[in-house]
């Protein structure tokens, strides 16, 4: 498919020129972006390749798996059974899960949907988190290993089994399958190609991933990252299950149909006429609870991106991915960055190369 650009030859040149700079920088195997400016996409390109061993270059509506970033999908799904009455965010989470979710250092202490969304839980991943059985005390024995020394609420911890639990109780409260349940009520009305299930989307469409070794200086494909997972889906038990279809970390789509559905929060909930959710819930999702980290319900505030802007959205990394989506809700203009590989340094910050990917489009783009 050909790349779309609504912007001027010699901007898209002057961004593209300082892409291929950054492509050779970080050996950056593949890349994808799209950038929105007054509620439509206005730029969508690839660079370099999805595949290192046929060397086909990357298209425009090729799917990646975007790690985190998912997260916000499951929360924005939770906020439609909130707006149909079905839960709210200060419902204790054991009970909406099926069983007791209690920080057993604070077991008076009632842990909410909110804090499971916002990562003020308690919670973390040190027993893993891609089954629920670590949590649950019927379970594990050592399920107290799964919460921190805080009190719920009062502090914050990024934690993956808080949104696989948030996408189980989606299942419950739906009845839907957790993928299905996305697609029918995101995706589709928004006219979006993706989803969590492999086997659902075209397999020639997926993007491989490449975690790059330092040691041997080279590319390591990744194929967990496209698992299909078909025996645990042979045996899928709704309500528990879900962790498979990974709620955290497991949507495949493309950086422009990433860039439409950023335009639905970035515009209050609305997207091309279509609601997703209301204008309330919107504020909510995008309303800092983790209040020195700005993170509120799967996005968070971001000053660090690009200079001088306070930034909406959220990051993702896994399999050797890294993936940025952020917005800037006053100003009206957002950016998708995807990459299935790159020589760069651990980081907690925001992947460098992406980060200087997200500095030259809005330079050339967008201030412009």
């Amino acid at each position: 498919m050909m790349s779309l650009t609504l912007t001027s030859h010699g901007q898209t040149a002057q961004a593209e020129a300082g892409i291929a700079a950054l492509m050779k920088k970080y050996d950056a195997v593949g890349l994808a972006v799209a950038i929105v400016k007054d509620g439509k996409v206005i730029y969508n390109h690839t660079f370099g390749v999805k595949n290192l061993d046929t060397r086909q270059p990357i298209a425009t509506d090729d799917v990646f798996r975007i790690a985190s970033i998912s997260k916000s999908f499951t929360a924005t799904s939770l906020m439609q059974l909130v707006e149909a009455g079905k839960t709210s965010l200060d419902d204790e989470f054991g009970k909406l899960v099926g069983f007791a979710i209690r920080n057993p250092n604070y077991p008076e202490t009632v842990i909410t949907l909110s804090m499971v969304l916002s990562h003020t839980s308690s919670i973390n991943d040190s027993q893993g988190y891609f089954n629920l059985d670590v949590i649950n005390p019927a379970k594990n024995p050592d399920y107290a290993k799964c919460y921190n020394s805080y009190e719920p609420g009062k502090g914050y911890q990024y934690c993956n089994l808080n949104f696989n639990m948030a996408g189980t109780v989606l299942e419950k409260l739906s009845g839907e399958r957790f993928d299905q349940y996305v697609k029918h009520h995101i995706l589709d009305p928004l006219h979006l190609y993706g989803g969590y299930c492999v086997d659902s989307l075209q397999q020639d469409k997926l993007v491989s991933l490449y975690a790059y070794d330092t040691a041997r200086h080279q590319y390591t494909p990744q194929p967990l990252a496209y698992a299909p997972r078909r025996e645990e889906l042979s045996h899928y038990v709704m309500g528990y299950s879900t962790p498979v279809l990974s709620p955290t970390g497991g949507m495949k789509i493309s950086a422009a149909d990433l860039a439409r559905y950023m335009c639905m929060h970035m515009n209050k909930g609305k997207y091309n006429g279509v609601e997703i959710i209301s204008k309330k819930s919107a504020r909510q999702i995008q309303t800092p609870v983790a209040l020195k980290e700005g993170y509120g319900l799967a996005l968070h505030t971001d000053a660090n991106l690009l200079p001088g802007k306070m930034m909406m959205g959220h990051t993702g990394s896994a399999y050797g991915l890294y993936s940025t989506m952020f917005f800037h809700p006053q100003e009206k203009f957002g950016i998708v960055t995807i990459t299935n590989g790159c020589n760069t340094p651990d980081t907690d910050d925001t992947n460098p190369f992406l980060k200087e990917v997200n500095q030259v489009l809005y330079q050339a783009l967008i201030s412009k």
